[in-house]
């Protein structure tokens, strides 16, 4: 299943300045408590985990449950001393697993 992503946060950082990420991804996060038009309940589908790595080190994670609302939304901060990829990975229910790669500049 191909997700929508957004990450916004700069390309081009300066080395040493702390910089803001933000990321949503699409994801209707259901429960599992609430029941369908057939009285049955609805499977839970939830995005149980987040993380963040900058060329091999964790920057961020989080595990997310089913209180989180759908098209879960995070936002961190960070600081880099060199150039290289951020990985961005989403897991859940039912298989789930979404990565994001972003290239960042430190000048």
């Amino acid at each position: 299943m191909a997700a929508r992503t957004l990450i916004d946060m700069p390309r081009e950082v300066k080395r040493g300045e702390a910089f803001e990420i933000r990321v949503m991804i699409g994801h209707p996060m259901e429960t599992g408590y609430r029941r369908g038009s057939d009285g049955e309940r609805l499977p839970r589908d939830i995005l149980t985990e987040f993380r963040c790595v900058f060329e091999g080190e964790a920057v961020f994670s989080a595990r997310l449950y089913p209180a989180i609302s759908a098209n879960p939304y995070l936002s961190f901060g960070m600081v880099a001393d060199r150039s290289g990829e951020l990985v961005f990975s989403w897991r859940g229910d039912r298989g789930f697993a979404h990565t994001e790669r972003v290239a960042l500049v430190v000048v």
